[in-house]
């Protein structure tokens, strides 16, 4: 199952790289006694902290979150990117990591995605300094490995989703529970186990359990075969099933017509394959961002409810909190802060850190580990319905 594991770990941190978001909310620093945590530290901090994120093109929720870290905190945050072509190009993201970690006052580094080539970085770092905190999320690399060089490491736990998201859609008043794949998808091990655990939750809670293949969208058709496909199969499933179908599928190209057919049919969407408000929900329900509200997540969360209110699908929509990469950006920075303010219990604070991510969640969050590594966090969000 380890071995499972890293080698899922690995293949999401690919998917991953989608840009979901723009700009997120920036706050105005605040003063706060030091045992609060996720709070300013004060206006002359005696140190900074570097956040490498994927460019906007590649990585743009991350990309916004670091700016936005950058808003709240000023000159204490030194940005920097790794190069989209990170597989070929591993020795830019070294050079970068190395640059910042030039600076004698960079104290803490956080880099989400940390994408193939982190390990290495770290390692070339800590060869000259051994004084910088590593935060990481979304690790690219084998989990065993990536776990030698990063002091904190925050990875969504997508096998726990199964059951989580079978429940959710129970919770929504579903009776059938519908799952597309492909046979690619199926063939990884971790994305199988999560179908199982969903499919075994499924059929625990009372639900129907239907399995669906749908076009894989690196065939002949691509990823308009795939989408067309959703557009025509979910209406007939809704027809055979009845409006209490809630309706899952593993791939990013499917949310979007997935959720307009779920829409229109009046079905039930529990949640994307990535869960975060930013992803497909806002084109699916034709939500036209203005450019001063790009990335407010409080206006993107109001701008769904009132398209799902208008459609009459109070209830029948829903995905997580907050987009899980910005998630870590902001939470990996206030954590950073933390322990550089000696708030922390060592370098991996379980309670500090669910505490920092459960205000950025604005919601109760589970956290728990990967394997017997103390500081490698699995994250499962806290969902959010429309």
């Amino acid at each position: 199952m380890k071995k499972g594991i890293a080698l899922f770990l690995a293949l999401m941190m690919m998917f991953s790289l989608v840009g979901c978001g723009a700009e997120a909310p920036a706050e105005e620093p605040a003063e706060a006694p030091a045992e609060e945590p996720a709070e300013a530290p004060a206006e002359e901090a005696a140190y900074k902290i570097g956040v490498m994120t994927g460019t906007v093109s590649q990585g743009e929720e991350e990309f916004r979150a670091a700016e936005n870290m950058k808003e709240k905190y000023g000159d204490m945050i030194v940005l920097s990117t790794y190069p989209d072509r990170f597989m070929q190009e591993q020795e830019t993201t070294i050079t970068n990591m190395m640059a910042m970690a030039s600076d004698p006052d960079v104290k803490a580094i956080v880099m989400v995605q940390a994408v193939p080539g982190a390990a290495a970085a770290i390692g070339r770092v800590r060869e000259m300094r051994d004084d910088i905190l590593f935060v990481l999320g979304v690790p690219g690399e084998d989990p065993d490995v990536i776990a030698e060089y990063g002091d904190v490491i925050i990875q969504t736990n997508d096998l726990a989703r199964g059951s989580q998201i079978a429940q959710q859609a129970k919770d929504m008043g579903a009776e059938v529970l519908v799952h597309y794949s492909f046979p690619r998808h199926m063939s990884y091990e971790m994305l199988a186990a999560r179908r199982d655990l969903m499919k075994e939750e499924a059929e625990k809670i009372g639900l129907v359990w239907v399995e669906q293949d749908a076009p894989d969208p690196t065939g002949d058709a691509g990823v308009p075969g795939t989408q067309q496909f959703i557009m025509e199969d979910l209406p007939r499933k809704v027809e055979e099933y009845g409006v209490n179908t809630a309706f899952f599928g593993t791939n990013c190209s499917m949310m979007e017509p997935m959720i307009r057919q779920t829409v229109e049919t009046g079905a039930i969407f529990p949640v994307q394959c990535c869960p975060s408000p930013y992803h497909a929900l806002p084109a699916a329900l034709g939500i036209a961002v203005p450019e001063d509200k790009a990335g407010d997540l409080d206006y993107i969360l109001s701008e769904i409810d009132s398209k799902v209110d208008e459609a009459g699908m109070d209830g029948r929509v829903a995905s997580w909190s907050v987009p899980v990469n910005m998630m870590y950006v902001e939470a990996g920075v206030d954590y950073a802060i933390e322990y550089l303010e000696g708030n922390t219990n060592g370098k991996a604070d379980a309670e500090v850190l669910t505490t920092i991510m459960e205000r950025v969640a604005d919601g109760e969050i589970v956290l728990g580990n990967y394997g017997n590594y103390d500081h490698y966090f699995l994250y499962l969000g806290a969902a959010v319905e429309f």
